[in-house]
């Protein structure tokens, strides 16, 4: 299996470096859709591709359960999510699994924009 240190390492750095420019300019204290919306703009002003919102049908045993959106996709390789909140815990890291396994993507990156500087956690399948 690969090393997770390794996966996507360059286009993840650029990813988190955006993310504390968003976090530098807006500072903590907004809502998720902001940051998350801001995100957008900076990925895109750096020459990323961005599916915000992408819709993923959820089946079992063939038969439709349920529909997936996570927050963003970049590059068709990674999702990340925006999140303010205290402290990463195990529901954010089995919601991230999740969604790597519906997307069949290998990387996702948390960012939480919560405090004045910019916490992140890698969640690799």
């Amino acid at each position: 299996m690969m090393d997770d240190k390794l996966l996507h390492a360059e286009l993840s750095h650029s990813l988190i470096g955006s993310a504390m420019e968003v976090l530098n300019v807006l500072k903590p204290g907004l809502d998720e859709k902001a940051y998350e919306n801001a995100l957008v703009v900076e990925f895109r002003r750096r020459g990323f591709h961005v599916d915000q919102q992408k819709r993923f049908e959820v089946f079992y045993k063939g038969s439709l359960v349920d529909t997936l959106v996570p927050d963003l996709i970049v590059e068709g390789c990674i999702v990340v999510d925006p999140k303010v909140t205290a402290e990463f815990n195990s529901t954010h890291i089995a919601q991230m699994n999740g969604y790597l396994a519906i997307t069949g993507l290998r990387l996702a990156i948390l960012l939480n924009f919560r405090h004045g500087s910019l916490h992140w956690k890698r969640v690799v399948r």
